[in-house]
């Protein structure tokens, strides 16, 4: 049986101010909470990204890495260099102990996503209750053309048109081509499944 704090609150939240203390309090039980509910996005993000990205030196920016389960599953892939970057401080706190990362900062999310990076990662993080939509924008700006992006979309953010709407959108008009999609697992516990994607930017 699956046990739920505050994953029982995380899709409400309409602010990145709520979003950033919900985050905060929960930082010290995340790892457990989310990994008791079986936790399959990292990993599925990271393989991935690695079946389009050979070079295991690509720089890498896992934006919104948490505690950074993202970044050990891209270690995991054999990616060497990864920066972090959260929201939420006492997150970043647990993705220091973790040892994946190079460089990790504090993020507003009106901040300039830094450029440089041959891929950026956004796992679970842009969706309901999460980072807004124009998150995607900005992170395809930073890219260089050739740039790879890895995201997901959970189930509550795949029944909001506005998510792959964008997506699609973003698609249609040229400014990325999309390089693999898949729908598979995210929180098996809370029966709750998500889109991988990976996307170049033209």
């Amino acid at each position: 049986m699956s046990k739920q704090k505050f994953l029982t609150q995380v899709y409400d939240l309409d602010t990145p101010d709520a979003t950033r203390e919900l985050y905060d309090n929960w930082s010290a039980s995340y790892d457990a909470e989310i990994s008791e509910n079986g936790y399959a996005t990292p990993a599925r993000v990271a393989e991935a990204l690695s079946r389009h990205l050979s070079d295991k030196s690509s720089a890498i920016l896992d934006f919104g890495c948490g505690t950074g389960l993202s970044g050990l599953a891209l270690r995991s892939e054999g990616f060497t260099q990864i920066d972090g970057a959260d929201l939420s401080a006492d997150m970043l706190k647990g993705a220091a102990e973790k040892r994946a990362y190079h460089k990790l900062w504090q993020v507003e999310l009106d901040d300039t996503i830094p450029s440089g990076y041959d891929a950026i990662t956004a796992t679970g993080v842009i969706g309901v209750g999460a980072a807004p939509i124009e998150v995607l924008d900005a992170i395809l700006k930073a890219l260089a053309p050739g740039g790879l992006f890895a995201l997901s979309f959970n189930d509550h953010a795949l029944a909001d048109p506005q998510f792959e709407g964008r997506l699609r959108a973003l698609l249609a008009d040229g400014a990325a081509r999309l390089l693999f999609q898949e729908y598979g697992p995210h929180l098996p516990g809370i029966n709750l499944k998500s889109n991988v994607y990976v996307l170049q930017k033209s």
